[in-house]
Formats: C-alpha cells, sequence, structure tokens
C-alpha cells in the first residue's frame, strides 16, 4: 500500500496532450525571440516583438501568414530561424526530439512513446517507434528530393547558391504544408509565387510535395508497404478517396467560377488556367502559397476556398483544417440521419458512436471560431465580412491564404489570429480533451431522458 502514496509527484504529471501544446508554445516563444534580434531583419533594425511573435507561430503552426514578404523583410538568418519553425512545427516537437534519441542510440520508454503517438495522432502505441522512424527518414528524403528538383529549375536564372537555398526552402516549406515562399525579390517585387504560376515545374512539385505532407504519415507508410488498394485499411482508404475527390472537385470549381475573372485566371492560356486551377485547389488545403491574387478572386472563388481550407487533410499530417476524414464522418452521418438509420457504415464497417460525436464536436467548434472570428476582424479592421471570414479560417485551418488584409490588422486582431494559428495546429479537440477534461470524473448518475422537436 505504500508504494501507492510514495510520490505524490505522479500525480501532477501532464498529460501528453498538454505536454505538446506547451512544447509548442515554447517553440514559438523561442522563435519570436530570435526573430526580434536586429540580425533577423534584412535591415539589420527589429521587427519589435508582436511582429516576431506573428511570424514565428505562423512558421511553428505551419500557417503562412505574414505582416511582411518573407523574402525582403527578413535576413538570411531569420530565413533560417523560420525555416526551422517550420520544419519542426511541421514534423511535430517530438520527431526532432525522436531523431536525436535514435541518433543517440538510446532507449525510447513508455512515456516518450505515448508522446510520438499523440503527435502522430494514433490511437494506439503498438509499432510506434518503427513509424516515428519511417516518418523522419521519409520526410527528409521527400523533402529531398524535391529540393533537388527545385535547385536544378532555378540553377540557370539564379546561381546555384541562391538555386540551392531556394529549393531546401521551399520544399520543406511545401512538404509541411506552411505556404512561406521568398520570391519577393523577383520581379515584380513581393509578387512572391504569383511570379511563378506559369511555371509547370515549381507548380507541379510544389503541389506534389503539398499532397505528400498533407495525406498523413501512417497513410503514406501503408501506401508504400502494402501496395494494394483492397488491402488498406478503411481510414487509408477514405483519405486517399476524398483527398482525389477534392482536388478534383475543387480544380474544376475554381477554374469554372474564375475563368474569366480578368483578375485571376481570365488572362492565362488554356493550359495555365488549369495549372492554376488545380494550384489553387492544392493550396487551399492549408499549405498557403498564392499562385493567383486571393484577394481578387470571386466571392464564390473565396466561398469554395474556404470550404476547401476547413476541410483541410488528413489526421497525424503537417496539413490543419478538421481534417478529411472528420468531413467524411459527417457528411456519412447526415446521410445516414436523413435515411432514418441510427448507424454510420463505410466501406462495410460501422464508425463507432463515440467518433461520429468527436467529428461533430470538432467541426461545430471550427464553424463557431470561424464565425466569431470573421466578426472580430471585420469589426475591427474595417475588412468586408468576406474578407474577414478569408483571414480567420486561413488562420484556424492554418492555411495562410490572404485576401490582402493580413498586413493591415490592428494590433489586437494579429493577437487574434495567433491565438487562432495556435489552435489551429494544436488542434481544438486536443486542446478541450486535454486541458479541460483529462482529469475529469466519468458520470456517476444519469437524468431522466426528455423527448425534444428537432427540425
Amino acid at each position: 500500500m505504500a508504494g501507492l502514496f510514495s510520490h505524490p509527484r505522479r500525480r501532477t504529471r501532464l498529460a501528453p496532450t498538454q505536454l505538446i501544446a506547451l512544447a509548442f508554445l515554447a517553440l514559438i516563444l523561442l522563435g519570436a525571440a530570435l526573430l526580434t534580434l536586429p540580425i533577423a531583419s534584412a535591415g539589420g533594425k527589429s521587427c519589435g516583438f508582436l511582429s516576431a511573435l506573428f511570424t514565428s507561430t505562423s512558421a511553428t503552426c505551419v500557417t503562412g501568414l505574414v505582416l511582411f514578404d518573407t523574402g525582403i523583410q527578413w535576413s538570411l538568418f531569420g530565413q533560417g530561424v523560420i525555416l526551422g519553425l517550420i520544419e519542426i512545427g511541421g514534423l511535430g516537437f517530438m520527431s526532432a526530439a525522436s531523431l536525436v534519441v535514435f541518433l543517440l542510440r538510446r532507449r525510447v520508454g513508455l512515456r516518450q512513446r505515448m508522446l510520438m503517438a499523440q503527435a502522430l495522432s494514433m490511437d494506439e502505441m503498438s509499432g510506434i517507434v518503427h513509424l516515428q522512424q519511417w516518418v523522419l527518414w521519409s520526410s527528409l528524403t521527400v523533402q529531398g528530393a524535391g529540393a533537388l528538383i527545385l535547385f536544378f529549375r532555378f540553377l540557370p536564372q539564379f546561381g546555384w547558391r541562391q538555386a540551392a537555398w531556394w529549393g531546401v526552402f521551399h520544399a520543406v516549406s511545401a512538404f509541411c504544408n506552411a505556404g512561406f515562399d521568398i520570391f519577393g525579390q523577383v520581379l515584380p517585387e513581393g509578387a512572391g509565387m504569383i511570379s511563378f504560376n506559369g511555371d509547370w515545374v515549381v507548380c507541379v512539385v510544389l503541389m506534389a510535395l503539398i499532397v505528400i505532407g498533407g495525406l498523413g504519415f501512417f497513410v503514406c507508410q501503408e501506401v508504400v508497404t502494402v501496395h494494394s488498394f483492397r488491402k488498406f485499411s478503411v481510414y487509408t482508404k477514405l483519405v486517399l478517396l476524398i483527398s482525389l475527390a477534392l482536388v478534383l472537385v475543387g480544380a474544376c470549381a475554381v477554374c469554372l467560377l474564375e475563368w474569366n475573372n480578368p483578375a485571376t485566371l481570365g488572362p492565362m492560356p488554356v493550359w495555365q488556367k488549369i495549372l492554376n486551377g488545380f494550384f489553387q485547389s492544392v493550396t487551399t488545403r492549408t499549405a498557403g502559397f498564392a499562385s493567383i491574387d486571393q484577394g481578387r478572386l470571386t466571392d464564390a472563388g473565396k466561398a469554395v476556398s474556404m470550404v476547401l481550407m476547413l476541410t483541410g487533410g488528413a489526421s497525424g499530417s503537417t496539413a490543419g483544417g478538421m481534417k478529411v476524414v472528420t468531413a467524411a464522418v459527417l457528411v456519412l452521418f447526415v446521410w445516414s440521419r436523413a435515411r432514418g438509420r441510427d448507424t454510420v457504415c463505410v466501406f462495410r464497417r460501422t464508425v463507432p458512436e463515440g467518433k461520429v460525436m468527436d467529428a461533430t464536436t470538432l467541426a461545430c467548434l471550427m464553424l463557431a471560431l470561424a464565425m466569431v472570428g470573421a466578426i472580430a476582424i471585420s469589426a475591427g479592421s474595417g475588412f468586408s465580412l468576406t474578407d474577414a471570414a478569408y483571414e480567420a479560417v486561413s488562420a484556424l485551418a492554418t492555411v495562410g491564404l490572404t485576401a490582402g488584409g493580413t498586413p493591415l490588422l490592428n494590433g489586437w486582431c494579429q493577437c487574434l489570429i495567433i491565438l487562432y494559428m495556435y489552435f489551429g495546429r494544436v488542434g481544438v479537440l486536443t486542446l478541450s480533451l486535454g486541458f479541460l477534461m483529462g482529469n475529469r470524473a466519468e458520470s456517476r448518475f444519469r437524468y431522466a431522458q426528455t423527448n425534444l422537436l428537432i427540425g
């Protein structure tokens, strides 16, 4: 009996979800401190703590919203800090810590395995160390391949030094779904990715990296090792099918709505319109590279983009949003209830009721926060409600696309966007369960049921 009370400190240990949230916060503050230094700015003058905090949060949470052009404002040191934050934030701090453990050949304990599982959005710890190793090496391999292709593309025009740096930076930014670019010095100055919207090599490579990073590490491993769609798990089948459908439907919708818009796709030749329609569909799935002016999209085009932003990528990936399987479960739930069925089924399997409730809770939280954020930004900065919603959804889903309003946000709205980026990356549901409900006792009684009129 004495052993039960001999270590009272163990009772106060933080849960894995809480440790992950606090680690992200510590990384953000460290990045902000480094970016505040005068050496981090190209002009040799500090940008101020709030601007540094905004940029650090955006990089760590792999969002891509910026107050300044990344390629113009930040020095090589500042860009290196941002790149490091993107890599650690995209793969997760546990991946970076695991790399050190693996290199030192240390034993991975039970608590470390729990943290790895939580960081990768896995429900169980079986095989988690092997998966973490696979995540590290496959991620570095894919990013390296993307960087090499981009290096040879940029080499003839920009020289080997700039080509190497641009290749590495944009490969990491795309794979981690961050959306930061350092193309700001390319004419016209400040145009960023728009300067390369007619370059099919750059566009295709970035799209491929975005899609691979957004599929999720578990899905990618299963695709590589299993080789048969029939043998894939139900989760992997859902992620692949829904991701493909969203890319195709999104591209068709963007092309249809923006085809004759003189401010976006209108002046382009047909092949370039199709290319940028696909790029817009892919990048809104939480990547944030803008190959067309987001502020000059039609209202319908912005609405489609916001739907894609909120949906996001897969769980356990570098992408944000409410996640594709969450959206799929919601659609299946509505379809089942509309047909008078009580259970949600997919691929001849029943989805547990608890998972359906989790998906509903997450979707409601995301939509409610997006609405509140849109109203607050519109009231605080004078944006139209559509542009304010675009900003709020982009931050909450960690996308990084903006209708041009990010640099115009006042201090209070910048703080709101910082909070939204943090919540969007760490996970609204993870935070609520980890901090608010982690120690809640199970209900010991139930009230009598009552009937309510619905609909």
